[in-house]
């Protein structure tokens, strides 16, 4: 494909072709941003502050605080400039070539190591700027290639703009091929593209109300895991309970006023404690996370960009949207809030679908769907349950667990404890038949659905053309009982109905395989 000199000018190296039949020049290997050897050596800093701490309260412990000078300041100075000098080294050996075929990265001081992926392999090229990153202007660039986040593609760091137009660059060089193919010009990096279009957004308010639901004990595990060391710094004992018993005499006129009911108004303050703390830890991150929420339809795709500290920005091709997920929550559910996720062979901060409407309501992400070529369903969709067989079958294996547990308790254990895993069995068996209710499929003309869930129900959606294939898997149990699971083969996700009497599994697999079969793949754009 041909390239702008647009591109050469603002400075991404674009490889010039010999004159007839010559070999091209090699590329020339370029480094990342000069600042980013500063952010990993600011980074590596995080590294020393616990060393430091222990270091310094042993030393002011023994009451010899001129000590820290003398042994702790040149430690730190010396750890200091091993740490910039060793980022240095890694960021002069750190190259990236820009190939008329592929991307190539090589790095390593002391060994190195080199990859190269062909351009039609990247399946996304997205930009995250973490706090410190951002700071200087600078971004990572990763190259998804569908292979699994530990096996993509990343530099880290180059400016803003550098980023920008290295993303763009290698997305004209893998889809301008394919639309040389069709006879379509690839679009120049010059050519102004239409004006992005808002399909959602969150606005703070939009943002608080999401962190009320996200309760999240988190704090509670690192506060616990902080503790362990607490003996290093401080002269008592944290764990002791005397300790503490003591200190709340000491407060006694306070609390034993209530008499009795002092350990059951602790216990509320106790819980209140957890919940305000639970809420706050929920608040905190769903605002780092999802600031600045906006998912745009560009010329390119569908564009997101979100986070307070870390900024991403993803942009995905509406064609690679394999499928969607649609989910909710316990609570959530009950006021009409949801989450869409596309399904694509790109990585998503290590999930395999991509967030794109995480709070939403129904009508907010209807236009979504739509844009991505997909529709939710209607009142008129045919929807067909799961057999009856595997819904009594689910309540058995369910329920028969802990009816095998209560054979050892009524063995061992005291003769009270025998009704709680009579009780869960009871439980779970019911729980099991009821949600048979809500494990239901329909198919239609173009897509398939799925719905799953008791208490916060889940649904998936794949176009019968995307599917790969369609698998009729049966256990000993199912065959001898009639219904089977449908495996469907979708890109970069799973597909799973389980419980579809067999002969509607055949059914569904001979439709899918119909459309797969009448369609000329060749044909479709963005096939």
């Amino acid at each position: 494909m041909s390239v702008s000199d647009g591109q050469a000018a603002k400075g991404v190296p674009v490889p010039v072709a010999g004159a007839r039949g010559e070999a091209e020049p090699r590329p020339e290997a370029r480094n990342t941003d000069p600042r980013s050897f500063l952010v990993r050596g600011i980074a590596m800093l995080g590294q020393l502050v616990i060393p430091i701490a222990i270091a310094s309260f042993t030393i002011f412990d023994d009451g010899a605080a001129a000590g820290f000078i003398r042994y702790i300041v040149p430690v730190v100075a010396a750890v200091l400039a091993f740490n910039f000098g060793m980022a240095y080294l890694q960021w002069r050996r750190l190259t990236y070539t820009i190939g008329t075929q592929d991307i190539r990265v090589e790095s390593g001081v002391l060994s190195r190591s080199a990859r190269s992926v062909p351009y039609e392999r990247i399946q996304d090229v997205s930009l995250e700027q973490k706090l410190i990153p951002r700071l200087f202007g600078l971004v990572a660039v990763k190259f998804e290639t569908g292979a699994g986040g530990g096996d993509d593609l990343s530099l880290s760091y180059l400016s803003e703009q550098t980023g920008e137009e290295l993303r763009q660059l290698v997305r004209e060089r893998r889809d301008g091929p394919v639309e040389a193919e069709r006879g379509k010009p690839a679009t120049p990096d010059s050519a102004a593209e239409p004006e992005a279009e808002t399909l959602f957004a969150m606005d703070p308010r939009r943002l608080l109300i999401f962190g009320t639901f996200e309760f999240s004990l988190a704090v509670f595990a690192v506060l616990g895991g902080l503790l362990q060391y607490a003996d290093s710094f401080i002269d008592f004992e944290i764990w002791d309970p005397d300790l503490w018993r003591g200190w709340i005499e000491q407060q006694g006129s306070f609390i034993s006023g209530f008499g009795p009911y002092a350990q059951v108004i602790s216990a509320i303050a106790g819980l209140i404690g957890v919940f305000v703390i639970g809420s706050a830890t929920g608040m905190i991150r769903t605002f780092t996370r999802e600031w600045g929420f906006i998912l745009e339809r560009t010329a390119r795709g569908f564009r997101r960009r979100r986070g307070l500290f870390t900024r991403t920005d993803v942009v995905m091709p509406v064609h690679r949207v394999q499928g969607l997920r649609i989910g909710t929550g316990l609570l959530r559910y009950r006021f009409g809030w949801h989450s869409l996720r596309f399904v694509s062979l790109a990585q998503d901060a290590g999930s395999a679908s991509h967030v794109v409407a995480p709070f939403a309501q129904l009508d907010e992400i209807a236009p979504i769907v739509a844009a991505a070529g997909f529709h939710l369903p209607n009142e008129e969709a045919d929807w067909h349950r799961a057999s009856e067989h595997y819904a009594f079958d689910s309540a058995v294996i369910d329920g028969g667990f802990f009816l095998l547990v209560a054979i050892p308790v009524a063995i061992f254990a005291p003769l009270w404890a025998l009704p709680i895993p009579l009780a869960l069995a009871v439980l779970f068996a019911a729980a099991a038949l009821y949600s048979w209710r809500f494990k239901r499929h329909a198919i239609d003309a173009s897509q398939i659905m799925a719905r799953a869930g008791l208490l916060s129900p889940q649904s998936q959606i794949a176009t019968r053309l995307k599917l790969h294939s369609v698998e009729i898997a049966q256990g000993p149990i199912a065959r001898w009982r009639g219904y089977a699971t449908l495996n469907l083969g979708l890109a970069g996700g799973e597909f799973d109905i389980p419980g579809v009497p067999i002969d509607r599994a055949r059914e569904v697999r001979r439709e899918i395989l119909e459309t797969i079969a009448a369609t000329d793949f060749s044909q479709l754009e963005h096939a």
